[in-house]
C-alpha cells in the first residue's frame, strides 16, 4: 500500500505512552494509537499531551497509525 492510499486525520494527542507511541483523539472522535513517523524521529521533533498532529491511517485498521506532522 503507497503513502497516497493512507487515510489523513487530525486530532489532538490524550496521552503519551512512551517510545513514540501516543494517543490521539481525531476530530471525528475516533481514538487512534499512532505512534512517530521516521523523518520525526530523524528530527528529534517532541510532540507532548495537548499538541494538534495529523496521523495517517490504513483504511483496513483505522485504530493504529502513523504520525506525520505536528501542526503549530
Amino acid at each position: 500500500m503507497s503513502r497516497d492510499d493512507l487515510i489523513q486525520l487530525e486530532g489532538v494527542v490524550t496521552k503519551v505512552l512512551g517510545y513514540g507511541i501516543v494517543e490521539v483523539e481525531c476530530d471525528d472522535n475516533a481514538i487512534v494509537r499512532a505512534a512517530l513517523c521516521g523523518r520525526m524521529k530523524k528530527r528529534r521533533i517532541k510532540v507532548m499531551k495537548g499538541d494538534r498532529v495529523q496521523v495517517r491511517v490504513s483504511p483496513y485498521d483505522t485504530s493504529h497509525g502513523l504520525i506525520t506532522w505536528r501542526v503549530r
